[in-house]
């Protein structure tokens, strides 16, 4: 036994025995890629993932050399170069190669103003894209333009951003009619968040922008006739401040944006307009008043009817705007009829155009209503070689056979 111990303590090993080397890092580095490679081979060969692939590549590369100007007009809140109010995606066409050329329009609107627009541009031979939401803006209006391969229509709400390759960007973006001021974070969403996107496309495509800013920067003016140097008199707390700080923040943003960030800017400041296609009931005094003519109801005069306007046709202000557009001035610009009429005589001559036996109802004073408002327009007439020529009492009537039609028609 105790022989048997010492041949068995014999055997056993004084020391551990050494581990096997690692294989080198480099040996296994050279692996690496030949295992990515053989991995990637069988996912690719298995279950005919190859011939997906191939199939997809050569579908994709098909549809796209048969249609290389998908989506390839511009925008206009709607002339050579343009883009309503107030932003979406597309290729820029050939024919917007030059200012010269006729080119595309974008104008974010097919409301009382941008469908006048469009159907200027589109007469001149431009392409002209058209945003809305149609929040007050109507189908109607342009609907006589579908079908026209220069035309196209696009449902979109300018808050969002949208992506497009266009020229020139006419933003007529905003509820103007005092109806819609108790919509406040709509006012103010549009003015800024709009404003905000259609300066973003025109810096990232390089385009002109031309916003449309309104009288109503001036507030309650302490000026007469109204400069485009005077800085207003505004209310900013009161209930139509959504508007008119509004309107008065997009012009800081577009200053800004040419400043800072080089893009091509102009500012119109738009007096009161009428004219054919306004919203029969949209709160502002001419529409008020011939529609309530037309219906045989009193017209609504707020206060004494002594506080004055200055009423330019729609026709003069697309010819202003475009003139704008197309100058190599920035502005501010005033862009309305000096021409200057109290609310009484206002209310007379739609009578004398409607209805002689029209009456008139006195009703308080809406707040912060402005007691004057005219447009000095000689920077416009001067820079611009632009001014307006058709008078009230040539424009009204116009204006009231669009109203008969359509109350006609809603009537029926």
């Amino acid at each position: 036994m105790k022989q048997l111990h010492k041949q068995t303590s014999h055997q056993i090993p004084t020391h551990a025995a050494k581990p096997a080397k690692p294989p080198s890092r480099s040996a296994a580095s050279a692996s690496a890629p030949t295992s990515f490679l053989r991995a990637a081979a069988w996912y690719l060969l298995r279950e005919q993932r190859l011939v997906f692939v191939i199939a997809g590549a050569v579908i994709a590369s098909t549809f796209f050399l048969l249609h290389p100007y998908h989506s390839s007009f511009p925008l206009l809140h709607t002339s050579d170069r343009f883009l309503h109010e107030g932003f979406l995606p597309g290729v820029r066409h050939p024919s917007f190669s030059s200012p010269s050329s006729s080119g595309g329009s974008v104008a974010v609107g097919a409301g009382f103003v941008g469908s006048h627009l469009v159907d200027k541009l589109l007469a001149r031979g431009d392409n002209v894209i058209v945003i809305d939401n149609f929040f007050t803006g109507r189908k109607e209006n342009v609907v006589h333009h579908f079908g026209n391969p220069s035309f196209e229509l696009i449902r979109h709400d300018v808050v969002e951003p949208i992506l497009l390759e266009v020229d020139e960007i006419y933003h007529l973006a905003c509820p103007a009619s005092p109806n819609c001021f108790k919509f406040l974070t709509f006012e103010y969403k549009t003015n800024v968040m709009g404003t905000l996107n259609m300066l973003g496309l025109a810096k990232r495509i390089g385009a002109r922008f031309l916003l449309t800013s309104t009288s109503e920067v001036y507030g309650d003016p302490l000026e007469h006739p109204q400069k485009e140097t005077y800085w207003g008199h505004v209310n900013p707390i009161g209930v139509r401040s959504c508007y008119d700080e509004g309107k008065r923040t997009a012009e800081t943003l577009t200053m800004d944006y040419h400043r800072g960030a080089e893009v091509e800017v102009r500012i119109a400041r738009i007096f009161n307009t009428y004219g054919p296609r306004m919203c029969l009931d949209d709160g502002r005094v001419v529409s008020n008043f011939v529609a309530q003519a037309l219906r045989k109801e009193p017209m609504t005069v707020y206060g004494d009817g002594k506080q004055t306007r200055s009423f330019q046709f729609v026709s003069d202000l697309v010819d202003g705007l475009i003139a704008l557009m197309q100058s190599e001035h920035i502005g501010p610009f005033n862009l309305g009829n000096p021409g200057e009429f109290t609310m009484l005589e206002l209310a007379e001559i739609v009578k004398e155009v409607v209805d002689p036996s029209a009456t008139i109802e006195f009703k308080p004073n809406t707040a912060d209503d402005p007691h004057m408002r005219k447009p000095d327009i000689s920077k416009a007439k001067e820079l611009l070689n632009w001014e307006p020529k058709i008078k009230l009492r040539q424009g009204l009537p116009l204006m009231v056979t669009d109203f008969q039609k359509r109350i006609l028609s809603d009537g029926k």
